[in-house]
């Protein structure tokens, strides 16, 4: 396995505390460095390092960026019906586009995007097309590797959104065994296998874009 610094933003989110803490309990990764608004007060450990930043101001947080190999990008609004499309575009597109931009000048050689399933920078869904041109713009910087994950409904252990979300995670369960073949990928996941799937996926051999559904969570949590 080879040894692993790791710069994350997005730690305090519910898949990216996942990753986070399962990132801090791996003895091969040899630094954590934590970016965001607010500190994770759950992730410890001696390699875990925590910093407080403007994640629209690269100047807050480009030196904290050297030295670090990996970065993984879990930020985005819990819930973007509830916001303005300009505040979306600049937390979901803006941020993580300069955070990645930040990340390549740095040197850093893999990077992992916490995506969604059916992104198209073509769609006629404001939030697919966004999302779509934020996975463009990251194609751009050439990363020796990007990982893109893409999972449909992200199932918590509670209602964390409202009744649109409690309706989600009660139909889920019941939809995901009619969901076969290709449309596997609509599988809806839990969020505690998602945020271990980011920190598993690190120790396979990959270069380029890759791109991973509900199957590839599903086996790297095996």
């Amino acid at each position: 396995m080879k040894t692993m610094n790791i710069v994350m933003m997005g730690a305090t989110g519910a898949v990216g505390n996942h990753c986070a803490l399962k990132l801090s309990q791996m003895e091969d990764v040899n630094q954590l460095t934590l970016l965001g608004r607010r500190t994770a007060d759950n992730i410890t450990g001696d390699s875990v390092k925590q910093n407080s930043i403007d994640i629209s101001n690269p100047d807050s947080y480009a030196e904290h960026l050297k030295g670090h190999n990996i970065a993984i990008c879990t930020l985005g609004v819990g819930e973007p019906s509830k916001v303005s499309k300009e505040v979306f575009i600049k937390i979901d597109k803006e941020a993580v586009l300069t955070f990645a931009t930040a990340c390549k000048a740095a040197g850093i050689e893999h990077f992992e995007l916490l995506s969604s399933v059916g992104v198209n920078a073509k769609s006629k869904s404001f939030y697919l097309r966004t999302k779509g041109e934020l996975e463009e713009g990251l194609r751009a910087l050439n990363f020796k590797r990007l990982s893109l994950f893409h999972p449909s409904m992200i199932l918590t252990p509670t209602n964390r959104y409202g009744l649109t979300q409690a309706i989600a995670l009660k139909v889920t369960p019941i939809l995901n065994p009619l969901l076969i073949g290709s449309t596997k990928r609509y599988r809806g996941i839990p969020v505690e296998i998602l945020g271990k799937a980011f920190a598993a996926n690190l120790n396979e051999s990959y270069e380029g874009v890759e791109i991973l559904h509900w199957e590839n969570f599903k086996k790297l949590n095996q």
